[in-house]
This record gives structure tokens, sequence and C-alpha cells, in this order.
């Protein structure tokens, strides 16, 4: 067998020699590139130039590697040779072990500064302030939906959405033994108790649920106290040392969930691309109708569709609206011009690459 391996060995050695060269290569453009962008400060991470890479090495891809086991190769180059100009602060929901935390790795790599943040109040204030160059809030559930108080807060900011991440959502029961012996509660995220009440209601109907401010803080306290159980991820279970009880006890097989990239970067078209809109309407018969006539008119198609409470006391709502496309490509920016003139309330919160899926 040893016979055989050689020269296979060999070869292989010879492209790994070939990849560092090249990656060398690479990594000194990058520097130079980074000369160019400091003499006018422009940013350095640039989610629409990522985005065309992403999508130009999946198309270009010729097997056997799957396209996003490719396109995880190249975010970790891209990371790598991004942290040679500077090295990204990313502010999310924690502690350590969160699905946020696997969102920003997902889209930013590894060669970054994570910053952990207590709520998602927090992570818009640090990506407001300065204190990380971007944040990464949950926006919605593909079981539970809306996430409140993101939408909230995406109203009153003056940060604009630059990207978008969707990743699986598989929730394991953990503790620290790895039984259910002697536990009386159950922690986690109040999303993730409601991802998982079905199977909950099932296997463990008379233990308390108690709502904690993160999937990872259960797991932090299913890790000091044999008398909880944490809903978390496998992730989040490795980081505090836990048990697994039961893999994968969300209702919905398909859970996923989708996060808002935010910051004070103002995205530029990457070929596809989604913006996003708040909205409110006159009140008046036929005002909403009324007032999204300019999409259709001008064949720009809505992919999402959220109203909230104005929360003013009366019966008013905003609207949290999807579009494809840019707001510079023409349709999309003559139908947002239409939008502005009609609409008692507008804001557009961001135009940016359409997420890449990888699952």
């Amino acid at each position: 067998m040893n016979d055989k391996l050689k020269p296979l060995r060999e070869k292989i050695d010879a492209i790994d020699a070939q990849i560092l060269e090249l990656l060398s290569q690479r990594a000194r453009l990058a520097q130079e590139v980074g000369h160019v962008k400091a003499e006018t400060n422009a940013p350095v991470f640039r989610p629409e130039r990522e985005a065309q890479v992403l999508r130009g090495v999946a198309e270009r891809n010729p097997g056997p590697l799957k396209a996003p086991e490719v396109q995880t190769i190249f975010r970790e180059i891209m990371s790598a040779c991004r942290s040679l100009e500077k090295r990204v602060t990313v502010a999310y929901l924690g502690p350590a072990g969160t699905f946020s935390e696997q969102a920003v790795y997902q889209q930013f790599g590894s060669a970054i500064e994570a910053l952990p943040c207590v709520s998602i109040d927090e992570v818009f204030r640090a990506a407001e302030a300065g204190t990380a160059d971007f944040g990464v809030v949950p926006v919605e559930n593909s079981s539970e939906g809306a996430i409140n108080r993101t939408l909230d807060l995406l109203l009153q900011t003056t940060c604009i959405i630059s990207g978008e991440v969707a990743i699986p959502v598989h929730h394991s029961l953990m503790s620290k033994t790895g039984s259910m012996d002697g536990v009386r509660a159950i922690c986690a995220h109040s999303q993730a108790l409601a991802q998982c009440q079905v199977w909950l209601n099932l296997h463990h109907p008379h233990i308390e649920r108690r709502a904690v401010a993160s999937n990872a803080e259960a797991a932090r306290m299913a890790s000091e106290d044999p008398a909880i159980a944490a809903i978390a991820s496998e992730m989040a279970g490795e980081q505090y040392r836990l048990g697994v009880v039961q893999a994968h006890i969300q209702d919905d097989p398909h859970n996923r969930t989708r996060f808002a990239i935010i910051g004070s970067l103002q995205t530029g078209p990457s070929g596809k691309d989604h913006t996003s809109l708040v909205l409110a309407v006159p009140n008046k018969a036929g005002a909403l109708y009324d007032l999204l006539q300019p999409l259709a008119r001008h064949g720009v198609s809505m992919t999402r569709f959220e109203s909230r409470p104005a929360r003013i006391g009366t019966w008013e709502y905003y609207f949290y609206v999807d579009i494809e496309g840019h707001r510079q490509d023409p349709a999309v920016a003559k139908a947002l011009a239409e939008l502005k003139d009609n609409a008692a309330f507008f804001k557009v919160l961001g135009s940016y690459p359409v997420c890449l899926t990888t699952f």
C-alpha cells in the first residue's frame, strides 16, 4: 500500500507547495489593495465584492468538491487576506456559542475580532458607536417569524444593512451529565423554546421551561447547575462541555434563521441584491395598495412583507418590505422615488448582496 500511496502523496505535496505560493501572491496583492484603499480611506470589507467572488467560484467549480465547501475555503482566504489590511471587529448576541456567533463566521470568516454582546440592543449600540465595525443581528426565523426587537431597532437606528446571512438552526437538548436525571428546568432563548415546543410537550411536558437571554447563556447555566438543561447548538455544548441528551429536537427539520449585517457601510451593487425598506401609509382606504403600485409598475418583485405596530397609541403600523434589486438599479430607483412621494413614512434600511445558500 505504501508503494502506491508514496507517488500520490508526492503529487499532493507538490500541489500544496503551489497552493502556498499562490496564497502568498494573493496576500501580497491584498496588501497592495490595502495601501490603495488607505489613500482614499476606503472600507476594508466590501460585501458586494466578496459576494461576487464567492458566486464566481461556485459557478466555475469543476468538482469533486461541492460548491459550499469551495466557498468556505475562499471565504477563509479572503478573511485572512482582509486581516492584513485591518482585523474587522464584529458585534453579535453572545456569549460565545450562539447561532449569532456562527452567523458571524459564516459571513466574515475566522480572521476577525468577534465581540459578544449581552443583548440585541447592545449589538446595535456597538455598531452605531463604532466600537464594532459591524453587528450581526437575527431578523427572522423560518419557524417563528420575525425577531420583533430587531425590527423595532432597525426603525430607530442610524445603521445601514450591508449584508445578510442565513444559517440552519439545529437545537440540541443538553445537560451537565448528558441525562435528564435531576433536571428541574429547561432553559433557552424564547425563540428556541418556541421552535422546540412540540418535541418538549411530547418528551418533557412537566419540566419548567425558562426563557433566558440566549441559548449560549442557557448552556453556560447548565454547565454550572446539574438541575438545568439547555437547548442550544452543539457548538455551545462543546464550548461549555455539556453532554447531549437528544440532538436535533427542533420541530421543523429545515429550521433556519436569517441575520442582517449592520454598520455604516453603504454597499454597492453586486449583481444579485436585496433592498430593505420601512414604510407607513396615510390613514385612508386603499392606501397600502396604492403605495405598493410603483413596485408592480416598474417590475420590482417584493420578497418579504412584515407589519409592526407604530406604538403611538393608535391602530397604525410600520411595514417592513424586502424587494429584489439594489437601490441604484434604474427600475428600483424609480420605484423607490415614487414610494417615497406616496408614503407617510419612508426609510431605506439598506441594499446588500443576497445571502449565499450553504445548506
